[in-house]
């Protein structure tokens, strides 16, 4: 079995997203993004999915046993030589322990933890200018990425809207859970000496070439 995985950590807005899709295209990586499997979950009024919206709408986090329960599910259905990129897991401390005894149990490894570091400002900047389109889902920002009529999705002219945890108030909130809840899981991966942290807050082509020089052994930025 030679099971690896990789994770990505980082604010809302800190460009997890962006940077999976190219790692994925660049190494054959298979995202795991528990985001949008709780968003599928939710459109689909799954039991999990009602559980997971009433804290998402309020900007908190979702409990571990919804989070994990997703995410064990989706690994158990892979096979034994696969490469996983974890997007938005785990956030807690009992959530990275948790992973690591399933990763035992199986005999993985996971290798890196990557940190996109970015500052509030450009957290706010990104997460309040995107729009999402009601219909086939697709993703728009107002200033970086603006659909060619305003409102309108420019892949099936679905409406776009502003999720509710794109509103400042709910993305401020957010910020500071995250800080509360992963600062003794940044530490964990520091002492466990696979934290890498990326400058997220230019152009992704930049941030990108870190990451992958990592991956390659030709740049270590491990703390």
């Amino acid at each position: 079995m030679s099971v690896t995985a990789i994770v990505l950590l980082g604010v809302p807005g800190s460009g997890k997203g962006t940077m999976a899709e190219a790692i994925k295209k660049s190494k054959g990586y298979i995202h795991i993004a528990t985001g949008d499997m709780l968003r599928e979950a939710i459109e689909e009024g799954t039991l999990f999915g009602s559980k997971a919206k009433s804290y998402m709408d309020k900007g908190d986090l979702v409990p571990d046993d919804v989070i994990l329960k997703i995410v064990m599910d989706r690994l158990d259905k892979g096979s034994d030589n696969c490469k996983y990129m974890f997007d938005g897991f785990p956030r807690t401390l009992t959530q990275a322990k948790l992973l690591d005894m399933h990763f035992a149990q199986r005999n993985a490894k996971l290798v890196f933890v990557f940190l996109l570091v970015v500052p509030e400002e450009v957290t706010l900047a990104r997460l309040m200018g995107r729009r999402v389109c009601r219909k086939c889902g697709a993703s728009f920002h107002i200033r970086n990425i603006p659909p060619e009529k305003e409102g309108v999705c420019d892949y099936c002219g679905g409406e776009l809207y502003q999720r509710p945890d794109d509103m400042k108030e709910t993305i401020l909130k957010r910020l500071v859970v995250f800080h509360q809840q992963t600062e003794e899981l940044i530490s964990y991966y520091e002492k466990k000496r696979i934290l890498v942290r990326i400058d997220s807050s230019r152009h992704r082509n930049d941030s990108f070439s870190d990451v992958i020089n990592v991956l390659q052994g030709k740049h270590n930025n491990r703390l």
